[in-house]
């Protein structure tokens, strides 16, 4: 199966996004509220390119049902998650002035344009492709922080591991997979060498993703253009 097998080649990147700094920190507990401010910032705002790829994904899927899940799962981009990311932003005592001294980061302007462009100039396939490690890589993650955290008590994070080990978003990501699945098996071979392409270009995005926030990302010509 198509997802099978690039999930297995992208075994050492997968193991990456799990070892890297922000997300061992994040386990412990101990990762720093300025890290997870500027994550939450940068992700609010590549959801809104997400949401968007997926209500593309909506409009162009053949199958009824496919049209009706890219759909529901474009809204719960932009509702449900950024729920999460307002009460985070509350209890960090964040303000809108806050907000906006922190600037889209590169990392989050390219992943997020990497979608669009997809979403606007690829084959559906392959745009089923690009947004599966969004579900993916992220139930994943939030699988198995939950089993690392399982003992602790008042994690400070626990509202966002929770988001990402549900049992609901585990079902989205398996409809996610099933979908690309039954893509890649009725097309040819050189759409699914660009669906492959695309899921491994997402999945890097991913680890830079995590890794930007870690290292609160900044333009290198920024104080240039003061």
């Amino acid at each position: 199966m198509f997802c099978d097998d690039v999930w297995k080649r992208s075994a050492r990147l997968i193991r990456a996004i799990h070892e890297h700094p922000f997300n061992t920190a994040l386990s412990a507990g101990t990762l720093d509220r300025e890290r997870f401010a500027f994550y939450i910032v940068q992700d609010a705002r590549y959801l809104e390119a997400f949401s968007r790829a997926l209500a593309l994904a909506s409009a162009r899927a053949t199958d009824t049902e496919d049209a009706v899940f890219f759909a529901e799962s474009a809204h719960a981009a932009l509702a449900a998650e950024r729920t999460l990311h307002a009460g985070y932003i509350e209890e960090f005592g964040l303000t809108a002035d806050d907000l906006a001294g922190i600037g889209t980061s590169p990392t989050c302007l390219g992943y997020s344009s990497f979608l669009q462009a997809t979403a606007l100039a690829d084959p559906y396939p392959v745009l089923a492709a690009a947004v599966l490690p969004c579900f993916w890589v992220y139930q994943d993650v939030g699988t198995t922080l939950l089993e690392n955290t399982a003992g602790v008590e008042d994690h400070p994070y626990r509202a966002w591991i929770a988001t990402y080990s549900d049992p609901a978003f585990a079902e989205s990501t398996e409809r996610a997979k099933n979908i690309t699945d039954r893509l890649a098996a009725t097309t040819d071979d050189a759409t699914r060498e660009a669906m492959a392409r695309a899921f491994f270009r997402a999945t890097e995005y991913e680890w830079m993703f995590w890794d930007s926030a870690w290292h609160r990302e900044t333009w290198p010509t920024a104080e240039w253009l003061a």
